[in-house]
């Protein structure tokens, strides 16, 4: 079996996945759609309800699907699976397809719909809802503490891309006044959606093509060419505006605007990939799945769930599923397109990733993923893992690759390493290079603008409960001096961090949310008397945490405190103690709604078997 495996080429990975996602949407999906959940039109969403043309704003549905896509599509499908490549290709594959299908689609789907049923307030509100108000106000906490680690992840692995690569700055700087104006444009005339998209992307590869000849070091080179700190400092000006600002101003059209570049992008890797065909060169499982890579130095079990993270099941999506997204959806069958579709057009960005990892030589990708110290020491052990081709990309690109740790840059040059085998695209090895790295720091930043303003509202939230002042959305005050508090807390991390402390911390964190968000919503589910329908959410919800809990205690005993990294041990203690604090408070309240036997209806007709004030 093995034996076959060590055969296959990319094209077999790539339409196995389109079919897997594909019937999994026409079967599972609307299961969910129609059997567990019963979405309901009748009802009026909150974007209809409490429209105030700021944040909540009925949206069309190709418009939400592209922000939502681009909001939860961030780091974590490029970078978790090329760093799990050092695994080999095939546990990363198996997590990808099976944890996609049965566990993050249905964790995004869901959620968005807990949220929708409860005035697309956020995940800590409907915990304190669906359970009791102490756990939720413990969510709140958890979930504020978990964003900042996220967007600091994030943003690390935005800023190992972006600095001293000045085409790339430019062109997601460029990204900026152009969603601006295609916000405008749909603003005034909604029916100028087609127009305003057209418009947009004309301006985008003008600025793709352009930039290149632009960024010459005598024209405008010098003043994109910005160092790590300086990057640093703008992605958190950046973040704050995004938080401030109308979403339909920036962070829409915007979003909508990355989501062509988005799909485009990996549609053409995909082309790329069945024209080359190229063999997967990475084993099928490398002998680090014990433990002892110089990438990841924990086991493939439990590493690989919290190595792979929103290409498989996130977190962060259930922060921006009920913070952005069910604010803006038009009509409640709209869940099953935008939850479930988006989550498995990111599984496929995931597999894509992986593939383009998996195709580079094993010496050039551990050379560049490792630190030039381990990588050494690892050449030492396995003479075979020399570099190959590096020196000739290094040579066409006219940068030093060697340790750029953080998985973006293997991703670059792994997709470029696909696309120069295209006939006549040789000699272009520096230009899919560079595009590459500007198409990962868009998909960074599109979770970046919606996190930051998602963050704004959980803060918001949990101040407004001391100061009542600070629960009117519409208060510019507030709204500014919450935005600036929490930009500077994720912002300091990201200046004083580094990609190799924060992730693993990050990818921790981000899936104690997702079993996290699944526990609070089968909890909503037993209220809604769903029967053996709760086991959709609760079997994920029960798997995520073990396997989770497990790589954080290892984390911490075997990587943070031998190296005396006390302050990233205390954090990731304390998440998993906030989580225990939930998941007690939820157990708790399945059991007493499975002793009640008696049934109510809703205004709708809907039996449940406790009312709450949605």
């Amino acid at each position: 079996m093995l034996e076959a495996l060590d055969k296959m080429n990319a094209i077999t990975l790539v339409f196995a996945s389109l079919c897997i996602f594909a019937i999994a949407y026409r079967t599972y999906g609307i299961f969910l759609a129609n059997k567990v959940l019963k979405l309901n039109d009748e009802r009026i969403t909150p974007a209809v309800k409490y429209a105030d043309g700021h944040d909540y704003v009925a949206t069309n549905k190709n418009v939400l699907f592209g922000h939502h896509f681009a909001a939860i599509a961030a780091a974590g499908p490029l970078v978790g699976p090329v760093l799990a490549a050092q695994f080999g290709f095939l546990p990363g594959a198996l997590w990808i397809l099976v944890g996609c299908v049965l566990g993050g689609a249905v964790h995004d789907m869901v959620v968005l719909f807990a949220s929708v049923r409860h005035k697309g307030q956020s995940l800590a509100t409907i915990a304190s809802k669906e359970i009791d108000p102490v756990t939720g106000t413990v969510a709140g906490f958890a979930v504020l503490f978990i964003l900042v680690l996220t967007l600091a992840g994030l943003s690390l692995a935005c800023i190992s891309a972006m600095h001293n690569a000045p085409w790339s700055l430019f062109i997601v700087a460029v990204t900026i006044p152009i969603a601006i104006i295609m916000g405008l444009i749909m603003r005034r005339n909604p029916a100028k959606i087609a127009f305003a998209s057209g418009l947009g992307i004309a301006l985008l590869l003008a600025a793709i093509i352009g930039g290149h000849s632009l960024m010459q070091e005598d024209v405008l080179g010098w003043a994109f060419n910005w160092d790590k700190s300086t990057v640093s400092i703008a992605i958190c000006v950046y973040g704050f505006f995004a938080s401030v600002l109308p979403v339909w101003l920036l962070l829409v059209p915007r979003d909508y605007l990355s989501t062509y570049l988005k799909i485009g992008t990996i549609a053409m890797l995909a082309i790329g990939i069945v024209v080359v065909q190229p063999q997967m060169l990475m084993d099928v499982v490398t002998p680090f799945i014990h433990g002892g890579g110089p990438v990841i130095g924990g086991p493939v079990m439990p590493f690989i769930f919290i190595t792979i993270a929103c290409g498989a099941i996130s977190g962060f999506h259930a922060i921006i599923g009920t913070g952005t997204t069910p604010k803006m959806l038009s009509r409640e069958r709209e869940i099953l397109f935008v939850g479930y579709g988006a989550m498995l057009a990111e599984g496929f960005v995931a597999i894509m990733a992986l593939i383009a990892a998996c195709t580079l030589v094993p010496g050039d990708y551990f050379a560049i993923n490792a630190p030039k110290e381990a990588y050494d020491s690892l050449v030492a052990v396995h003479p075979n893992l020399v570099v190959t081709d590096l020196p000739w990309f290094e040579e066409q690109i006219g940068l030093d690759l060697h340790g750029r740790t953080g998985g973006a840059v293997s991703l670059a040059v792994g997709m470029a390493h696909i696309f120069r085998q295209i006939p006549f695209m040789d000699h272009l090895v520096a230009y899919w290079y560079n595009f590459a790295v500007m198409f990962e720091a868009v998909f960074i930043l599109t979770a970046i603008d919606a996190g930051t303003r998602v963050g704004r509202f959980f803060l918001q939230e949990l101040v407004g409960k001391v100061s009542p002042r600070f629960n009117d959305k519409d208060w510019m005050p507030g709204i500014i001096i919450t935005s600036i508090v929490f930009t500077s807390m994720w912002g300091y991390l990201v200046y004083t961090g580094n990609i190799s402390s924060i992730w693993p911390l990050f990818g921790m964190s981000n899936q104690l949310l997702a079993s996290c968000a699944l526990i609070v919503c089968t909890t909503m589910l037993l209220r809604m008397n769903k029967g053996v329908y709760c086991l959709c959410t609760a079997i994920p919800g029960i798997f995520m945490s073990i396997v989770t809990f497990w790589a954080g205690w290892l984390q911490i005993t075997t990587q943070y405190l031998p190296k005396q990294q006390y302050l990233l041990a205390a954090l990731g203690g304390l998440v998993m103690l906030l989580m225990i604090i939930i998941f007690f408070g939820a157990f708790r309240k399945w059991v007493e709604l499975m002793n009640i036997k008696t049934i109510v209806k809703d205004k709708y007709g809907e039996q449940v078997k406790v009312l709450v004030e949605e």
